[in-house]
């Protein structure tokens, strides 16, 4: 045997190790990155399957690309933003904030880019997750998963989709390469990408098609630029900035009311959204098409000033036949009308209630999450973050945490101070394992439930991607987010299986070991 061979099995044998294993580099990773490194936590890697980090705010370019929650508000508590250029901000603003966040907080040098995950498997044996990727093998302690629900685009499986010999891409995997001036676009989906994009688009393209199968409630964007002075006063006195931005936030919390507590004050908001509906479109037919026939907020509620008169322009035509099949050059809705196109453009979302990374981590016994939750009722966790049967796993942006309402980032960052209070106990007590117990993961799953029991995400009378294939709304937080946050303030010990390892036996790097003997993760 070569003394390359050698090292080379021995790399294989004994792949680098570290306390912690962050999968993804948006919001959910960097900021969890940055908390440990706060915490005195060096030993920590960040697998990135890009090349740059970023996320959602990465991947999606596509024109108009820009965020329905205040700016404010979009950002990290640690880590303000004084200089936004609007009040709702553009696509390029954020993925430059995460990059500039990542590069300040130190987190850059901790990420392997090109590592995208194909495998997480529990090895019970030294207490530790072995994770396979794209770029090579690692083992860690913890895992955490900061891949997020808007990750991986979901493409419906359209009859001859295959067979079509013009250009096709989702919003979330935009091809800038094609020129779209004169062509014959047709524009699948009318969420809140498509609502984006088209009014971008239709100026230049020739003919558009919007095949719509459920029309979305829309209601005016107040968006404005932020004046120089407003940023000079952000840099100045923070405090302002973090007035705004708790004015704003209370602000939205209201809409709880409406969605969870009392649906009828609703009513209000869906007056609004049928003004900007007469506003936009004045063909009454056409407005036929896009008046929704449930309760809104049962789906998100989007913001345009554009969007309907963009639908309004001649060279637009809704479409609200269902899609057929696909053909070389057209797609065929189920009256037989023949649609000619040479572009599809597909703005259906992402696999939200069906976690792509949930069908890449498996237990002891090679259980695959995904799996586990299609025996269940769908997707749960206990604080919507661990995940009985998975030690030591870390679901950020998992079960129930999601919002229709306000910012997302509010939910994650309790979810990573909820992550921070048990990696803190289990350093103090000399834990090298956590899990939740299936009957406190059930009972919480169940309260959740209860609360969800007359909301309008359940009782508004639409098909939404909030719910899952048993109907059973497994994404969003069924209350307010200070609630969920003071639920997430400590770590709940009682409601876990807690395992500890001698230390002479204890799996984990030297760097890990130095962290330690510094107080790493010391109560702060």
């Amino acid at each position: 045997m070569t003394e390359a061979q050698d090292v080379s099995e021995n790399q294989e044998a004994a792949p680098p190790h570290y306390r912690v294993a962050v999968i993804g580099t948006g919001f959910a990773g960097i900021g969890t990155a940055v908390r440990l490194k706060q915490a005195g936590l060096e030993d920590i890697v960040l697998l990135e399957r890009a090349d740059d980090v970023g996320g959602t705010w990465r991947d999606n370019t596509y024109p108009g690309a820009a965020c329905d929650v205040p700016s404010h508000l979009y950002s990290f508590s640690f880590a303000p933003n004084p200089d936004w250029s609007r009040s709702f901000s553009p696509q390029p603003e954020i993925w430059d904030y995460l990059r500039r966040v990542a590069k300040d907080y130190d987190v850059v040098r901790h990420v392997r880019f090109g590592h995208d995950v194909t495998e997480a498997r529990w090895e019970p044996e030294g207490n530790r997750w072995r994770v396979h990727t794209t770029g090579g093998t690692v083992t860690a302690q913890f895992l955490v998963t900061g891949c997020g629900p808007l990750a991986d685009p979901s493409i419906p499986d359209l009859p001859g989709l295959d067979s079509f010999e013009g250009r096709v891409f989702h919003s979330a995997t935009w091809d800038h390469d094609h020129d779209l001036t004169g062509r014959k676009v047709g524009v699948v989906g009318t969420g809140a990408s498509a609502i984006q994009f088209i009014p971008e688009i239709q100026p230049k393209v020739g003919e558009m098609r919007v095949f719509q199968r459920t029309p979305p409630w829309v209601i005016p964007r107040h968006d404005r630029n932020i004046t120089a002075l407003e940023r000079r006063i952000y840099n100045a006195v923070p405090a302002v900035q973090r007035l705004a931005r708790t004015l704003i936030y209370w602000g939205r919390e209201n809409y709880i009311f409406g969605f969870a507590k009392n649906t009828r004050l609703l009513t209000v908001v869906e007056k609004l959204a049928l003004a900007n509906l007469r506003r936009g479109v004045k063909d009454p037919e056409l407005r036929r098409k896009l008046i929704p026939d449930y309760t809104i907020g049962c789906k998100r509620i989007l913001l345009s000033n554009d969007y309907y008169p963009a639908l309004n322009a001649p060279n637009v035509d809704v479409v609200t036949d269902s899609i057929a099949e696909v053909q070389p050059d057209a797609v065929v809705t189920r009256d037989g009308t023949r649609h000619e196109v040479d572009t599809l453009i597909f703005g259906t979302g992402f696999h939200v209630t069906d976690s792509p990374i949930a069908h890449r981590i498996r237990d002891a016994e090679g259980v695959l999450l995904a799996d586990r939750w299609n025996q269940e009722a769908g997707m749960s966790a206990l604080r919507g973050t661990t995940v009985a049967g998975y030690p030591n796993l870390f679901v950020l942006a998992g079960p129930n945490t999601g919002l229709g309402h306000t910012s997302q980032l509010f939910m994650l960052e309790a979810q990573v101070g909820y992550t921070m209070a048990a990696l803190r106990y289990a350093h103090d007590r000399g834990t090298d394992r956590l899990e939740p117990r299936a009957e406190a993961q059930e009972a919480y799953t169940q309260w959740v439930q209860k609360k969800m029991e007359g909301t309008v995400w359940v009782t508004g009378g639409c098909d939404s991607w909030y719910l899952n294939d048993q109907g059973r709304n497994t994404t969003l937080w069924p209350g307010f987010t200070w609630d969920y946050k003071l639920r997430t303030g400590r770590f709940d010990p009682g409601n876990y299986h807690l395992g500890a390892v001698p230390g002479a036996e204890r799996t984990r790097s030297r760097q890990g070991a130095r962290a330690e003997a510094r107080g790493a993760l010391a109560p702060r």
